[in-house]
């Protein structure tokens, strides 16, 4: 039996390559994708699409019931960057969006949620190399505040109502399909298509700073890949730690300039480098191998490659 998906936020940097993979791998008819607005995109276009604003229990709730929907996967969200702007409406769309749809599976009308987390939960107290799973979590972000919470949130609605909530801590993500969408790790993207564009990239970061990142191809894996692995499996039902490779914007810089000689970078570091003083420069995810079998497959080489041949 092939599970009935809404995904909610279809239309953002992961939610696009999610629904398209999904659609593959479940059918399009299985997948219903989801946003506040009707944009002229393929994910609109491929296949079922509804309008749903997040913060709407009732427009959720009509979903689940016409489309038999057995999964959620909450995907809408207020990034770093953009939730220091708008507090508020960061704080509001983050948890309220959360709770409706755990309160769905608390009243049985799905049987599964995925909800991403991030390395924003972690704050300047945290062990900033190898950072640990469990660990002091002081975030100093809207959005990190926001997911930490929701972590409690969810492995409360798992102890208490035994709602199946999976999540991980997703790093920076670096996508050739989506331009960025108001993250601090997103210089990691923009960068590709400056290079290409300009021969050269201003980054709003300070040279030696240090952020996890994953190409999308492995947090794409990483999501379906929690999402089917059998119950017993998930051991922590907060959220887990996700790893694939660290850099800096020399680094990056530097093997984009294999490809593009002419490339170059310079620094004006802005507000966002207080955010990403703030977060881990890598992460130790054991538990999420040992557990359900995780494994990356790019490191910084091969996704450079693979996203200058795709912008390109």
């Amino acid at each position: 039996m092939n599970p009935k998906i809404l995904i909610i936020g279809a239309c953002g940097q992961i939610g696009t390559e999610l629904t398209q993979k999904l659609r593959k791998l479940y059918g399009t008819e299985n997948v219903i994708a989801s946003d506040i607005r009707k944009l002229n995109t393929d994910v609109v276009n491929s296949g079922p699409f509804e309008v749903v604003n997040a913060l709407d229990f009732n427009q959720i709730e009509h979903l689940v019931e016409i489309h038999q929907i057995t999964d959620i996967y909450l995907m809408a969200a207020l990034l770093s960057a953009t939730a220091e702007k708008n507090p508020a409406f960061a704080w509001d769309l983050n948890m309220n969006s959360l709770f409706h749809v755990l309160n769905l599976a608390k009243a049985k009308k799905i049987k599964k949620i995925f909800w991403p987390s991030s390395i924003a939960v972690f704050g300047p107290t945290t062990p900033k190399e190898n950072t640990p799973q469990y660990t002091i979590m002081e975030p100093s972000t809207v959005y990190g505040i926001s997911k930490q919470a929701g972590e409690r949130w969810c492995e409360y609605y798992h102890n208490i109502y035994g709602v199946d909530v999976r999540s991980i801590r997703y790093p920076g993500l670096i996508s050739w399909s989506t331009p960025p969408g108001g993250g601090t790790t997103d210089y990691a993207v923009d960068i590709f298509y400056k290079a290409i564009a300009d021969k050269k990239y201003e980054c709003f970061l300070s040279s030696e700073t240090k952020m996890p990142m994953m190409y999308m191809d492995d947090a794409i894996e990483a999501t379906i890949n929690i999402m089917k692995a059998p119950a017993e499996d998930i051991k922590i039902h907060s959220s887990y730690n996700l790893a694939a490779m660290s850099f800096t914007p020399t680094e990056i810089a530097a093997e984009i300039k294999k490809h593009i000689p002419e490339f170059e970078i310079t620094y004006e570091p802005d507000f966002r480098q207080k955010i990403a003083d703030s977060w881990p420069a890598s992460i130790d995810d054991r538990s999420a191998r040992e557990d359900w079998n995780w494994k990356h497959t790019f490191d910084l080489e091969s996704m450079t490659k693979d996203m200058i041949e795709h912008l390109s």
